[in-house]
């Protein structure tokens, strides 16, 4: 059993190391120390941790003194729904997922069907708008004319971050307040740790596109299920299958024929394409930790709204508070009123990015984790040949090859999933990863 974590750690390797090939020349893409990403990112850790620190010992003081006890006044609901939480009855969300699961099974086969395109066409088109957006905004520059070169670029990623999570939280809380959820018990500071690691997950899929091509980032993303599983058994204590192992091991072969087989011209120094490589990893890593604690607080049992809305309060606490100590965000503003096509841009990933979360829960609740798993392993390869007709990226016949190998992979995982939930014949509840 031991040599099943080192099998995973061997499959990861063979993800990232081919990427760390460059090519001779020394061009730096860097317009300064203070776009290094490593600072960058010591500046957005400093910040949150200054909200973090006082906030951990906020919380171990009234542990400490035992405040659900003694505590009143005006602010106790407020204390106590943040450090202790409510006594959640269990039962109160017995699978709204499968309930509506069910309903839809007893409807027409037609209406079925067009709920199905419905829940494909969103996540297809919320998603593949964001990611033409996303590539959009990180490697293209606002304001180029003919007469005075070649415009500027927009470099912040913690701003965009900000504005994905604040559209989320007010699309999440309105969606609370208009519609019945089951009653909260889990204590809101306990979202804080999934909020950090997506905040950081998010930071480093945006700032990877500084020098990594998309395509790149999209096959390393869907080899995500490697680190996922390492992490599962790290902090879920997890065990998995033997064909989870051989699907990731096929995973990280066909990742590896994609990326030796991929050209490094836009990427010219070494240094920027290893920066590339752990920047992508640090997505990967954070993207896994978030699911898996995800997957710990549903035991609450709570609605994926409800997670969403309390990821993403948080999210938008450590955001907002580093961007204005940074005074990053009055920047940030002054380039949308700069560039009104930028401030489109980054409004339109925002809706994409809240729309495209909304359409996770419901084709979950409508058709489960199997369904909603092809429709968006599709929609990672229409991303990829969408940005190749794009932004002109070109794929060799070993690349293309390597992406089919890795979809192959990726589609017999839900077929050996399905299988043995039918087999088992129970549905146990799934997190909602973010995509």
């Amino acid at each position: 059993m031991p040599l099943f974590p080192w099998s995973l750690c061997v499959c990861a390797a063979l993800c990232v190391l081919p990427t760390v090939r460059a090519d001779a020349e020394d061009v730096s893409l860097l317009g300064g120390w203070q776009d290094v990403w490593l600072f960058r990112l010591f500046l957005n850790v400093l910040g949150y941790a200054t909200i973090i620190i006082p906030g951990y010992f906020l919380i171990s003081y009234f542990k400490r003194v035992n405040y659900l006890e003694t505590g009143r006044g005006l602010c106790f609901p407020l204390i106590k729904t943040c450090v202790f939480g409510n006594e959640s009855k269990t039962g109160l969300l017995e699978d709204v997922s499968t309930a509506a699961r069910n309903e839809s099974e007893s409807s027409s086969s037609a209406r079925q069907a067009v709920r199905l395109i419905f829940c494909a066409a969103g996540l297809q088109a919320s998603y593949l708008t964001w990611g033409v957006l996303q590539e959009r905004v990180m490697t293209r520059s606002y304001g180029a004319t003919e007469a005075e070169g070649s415009g500027e670029r927009f470099k912040d990623s913690q701003f965009l971050v900000f504005m994905n999570r604040i559209l989320a939280l007010t699309v999440s809380g309105l969606w609370c307040v208009l519609f019945k959820q089951p009653r909260h018990g889990a204590p809101m500071y306990k979202y804080s740790f999934a909020s950090l690691s997506n905040i950081l997950s998010s930071w480093c899929q945006y700032e990877a596109l500084k020098y990594i091509s998309f395509p790149t980032q999209v096959l390393a993303k869907a080899s995500k299920v490697i680190p996922v599983m390492l992490m599962g058994k790290i902090v879920s204590h997890k065990s998995y299958e033997y064909w989870e192992y051989f699907t990731a091991a096929l995973i990280s072969v066909g990742v590896s024929m994609f990326l030796l087989s991929s050209s490094t011209g836009k990427h010219p120094s070494t240094v920027t394409t290893f920066s590339g490589v752990i920047i992508l990893g640090g997505y990967i890593v954070f993207d896994s930790f978030t699911s898996n604690w995800q997957d710990n607080l549903f035991k609450h049992k709570m609605s994926s709204v409800q997670m969403m809305f309390g990821v993403n309060l948080f999210s938008c606490l450590l955001t907002v508070g580093s961007l204005l100590e940074q005074g990053a965000f009055f920047d940030s503003i002054a380039f949308m009123s700069r560039h009104s096509e930028f401030a489109f841009h980054a409004v339109l990933l925002s809706v994409c990015s809240a729309c495209g979360q909304l359409f996770i829960f419901y084709t979950i609740g409508q058709f489960g984790a199997a369904i909603f798993t092809i429709i968006m392993t599709l929609r990672q390869a229409f991303a990829i040949l969408l940005s190749c007709f794009l932004y002109g990226h070109a794929v060799t016949i070993v690349g293309g090859f390597g992406m089919a190998v890795v979809f192959l992979a990726l589609f017999l995982r839900v077929y050996a999933r399905s299988r043995m939930k039918k087999s088992s014949k129970r549905a146990p509840p799934t997190p909602v990863q973010k995509v």
